[in-house]
């Protein structure tokens, strides 16, 4: 599960959220070209740089497929390297990835062997991510 507040402006997307999995607790805060992140008793991590990467990509956060949609709008399909966060020990390495705007509100993503098809709300959201998420509640 994950519980995130959001907000996007003139300087991107910015949150603060944390995941509940089923051996940890996690909490992260994402700053225009900085993450920070925490499990709970175990390691911590503050990447302030993308190093030549275009976004950071959280393991187990579909919030973090929406920053490409949220910034580039993605009217074709756009290969993009990742700095990918890997949960729940925050290990840290690029990823290729894909992002293919297969309708107004899916968009398939792949990265390496893996693909989905991500289901968007109208502002460009990920709000289902099969076998990952499903959007519960917003306000």
């Amino acid at each position: 599960m994950e519980l995130a507040r959001v907000s996007v402006d003139g300087h991107g997307l910015r949150a603060c959220g944390t995941q509940l999995g089923a051996v940890y607790e996690l909490r992260y805060r994402l700053e225009e070209g900085r993450l920070r992140a925490a499990v709970d008793g175990g390691p911590e991590l503050d990447i302030g740089l993308l190093d030549g990467t275009d976004f950071f990509d959280l393991g187990f956060s579909p919030l973090f497929n929406t920053l490409p949609v949220l910034r580039d709008g993605l009217t074709a399909a756009r290969e993009y390297v990742m700095t990918w966060v890997s949960v729940p020990d925050l290990g840290v390495e690029r990823s290729e990835q894909r992002y293919e705007p297969l309708d107004a509100n899916t968009v398939r993503f792949r990265a390496g062997s893996f693909e989905a098809d991500l289901v968007l709300d109208d502002a460009g959201f990920v709000v289902s991510y099969p076998g990952l998420a499903e959007l519960v509640a917003s306000r």
